[in-house]
């Protein structure tokens, strides 16, 4: 069975590896159709990513296909159509118990941590399929990546009356997007780049963005009637991004959330953040009814996932694409990478 190993950074191998056995009670035998590119999958092909371990079959974002199950399994069924929760938990860990499977001390994630899906079969814990009878595997593939999204804004929970700022207008800013437009919050987005700016105004529905300058501040406070805002997600996983955004939140109960990842320190006069009475927030992966959430959204068209795929590969010729994923030049929102 043909698969794809991350080697060690910037280096894929194409590798045969045994095909999966029969499985065993309380797993799933799948297929994998679609793979999604994120910046987890960027940042380990870059050496950036402070959790991954080589060498590594990657890929977490996953629209596949049941092909067989264990004798105890309830939730699906041969030739169901899923995406999958990577998050592979211990139920019985302390964080799990408490309903936090996403923070479990042992947590394994797919294509981090273990083996992912960049391989056409694998098994996995049946446990961590979320089916649906009605969406493609496009689709599919792509409810992870929402489902950090949806768990970022949970974290910050804006309300309607409210002002988000959205800092970083890559895969996880919009996918976090999605989620403050559904709060009802006034949706701001905050960004280096004009091009993906343009892309949240014309293709997103963005009313408000800002790009970053000497006069961001001044242009945040223009937007939410001089106090700055509310809630401030910032997804660009860089150090100085997220020291800078202590000082971004409004008074009175503002809140940081990070959900992007940096190995860098992150430091803030505490001054800063002690006057408005702030709070940090950190999310970390999702939650299953974040998927199962999703899943409905997608179903019942409330998220177009249309948008997002703007770039497509053939499994075969991921390695020599891959590279220019990691250019944003490129204009990658989302990578496809399709294995039929």
């Amino acid at each position: 069975m043909k698969a794809l190993l991350l080697e060690s950074p910037k280096h894929f191998k194409k590798i045969d590896t045994d095909a999966p056995a029969k499985p065993a009670p309380g797993e799933a035998l799948v297929r994998v159709h679609r793979i999604g590119i994120c910046g987890t999958d960027i940042s380990g092909y870059l050496g950036k990513m402070p959790f991954f371990s080589y060498p590594r079959i990657p890929g977490h974002e996953l629209g596949v296909e049941v092909v067989d199950v264990g004798a105890d399994v309830t939730n699906v069924r041969p030739g169901d159509r899923c995406s999958v929760e990577p998050y592979i938990n211990d139920p019985n860990s302390y964080a799990s118990r408490r309903g936090y499977p996403n923070c479990c001390e042992k947590l394994e994630v797919l294509g981090v941590h273990r083996d992912g899906g960049m391989r056409p079969n694998f098994l996995l814990p049946a446990r961590k399929l979320h089916p649906s009878k009605k969406l493609a595997f496009d689709q599919l593939a792509l409810v992870e990546t929402l489902a950090i999204g949806c768990h970022a804004v949970n974290r910050g929970a804006p309300r309607p009356e409210e002002a988000c700022l959205i800092i970083g207008a890559g895969p996880i800013g919009l996918a976090t997007l999605e989620f403050v437009k559904l709060s009802g919050a006034k949706t701001i987005m905050l960004d280096v780049n004009e091009q993906r700016l343009d892309f949240c105004r014309r293709v997103m529905g963005v009313q408000h963005t800002v790009k970053l300058s000497e006069n961001t501040e001044k242009d945040l406070r223009n937007l939410t009637d001089g106090h700055l805002p509310d809630v401030v997600i910032d997804a660009t996983g860089n150090n100085v991004s997220m020291s800078n955004a202590f000082g971004l939140v409004a008074p009175g109960g503002g809140r940081l959330v990070y959900v992007g990842i940096t190995t860098e320190e992150v430091h803030f006069r505490h001054p800063v953040f002690h006057k408005p009475e702030g709070t940090l927030l950190c999310s970390r992966n999702a939650l299953p009814e974040d998927f199962t959430r999703i899943i409905q959204l997608i179903e019942d068209g409330k998220i177009d996932t249309k948008p997002w795929i703007t770039h497509r590969s053939p499994f075969d010729e991921l390695p020599e694409v891959f590279p220019s994923y990691t250019k944003p030049e490129t204009g990658v929102i989302k990578a496809i990478v399709e294995l039929d």
